[in-house]
């Protein structure tokens, strides 16, 4: 039995997936960029700073701090976590925004 080497990304991603059934997921995982902080000092996670894009349509209707509170809300045990996440930067869209964004 092999044990994942990304343990916080595989979560996030079965999460997000399985609750907002994005069209489209990209997850940057910045924690070597971090690593220096003063608050990451004696961290030894590899996981810890992520910056999360979603389209989804489950974000209609939803102003963005709303967003952000569904997919906080989805990674509290990950957040939470000893060595866990520590920062996430999201950047939530519907299908719509994100082809008017991208047009």
């Amino acid at each position: 039995m092999s044990t994942s080497m990304t343990p916080f990304e595989d979560a996030l991603r079965a999460k997000i997936t399985q609750e907002l059934k994005p069209t489209s997921l990209e997850v940057f995982n910045d924690s070597h960029k971090h690593a220096h902080h003063k608050a990451m000092a004696g961290v030894t996670s590899k996981e810890t700073h992520f910056r999360v894009n979603i389209v989804s349509d489950a974000f209609k209707s939803k102003m963005q701090p709303a967003r952000h509170r569904m997919v906080y809300a989805l990674l509290k045990d990950e957040m939470a976590a000893e060595g866990g996440i520590h920062a996430l930067q999201l950047r939530t869209r519907t299908v719509e925004e994100d082809a008017k964004a991208n047009a």
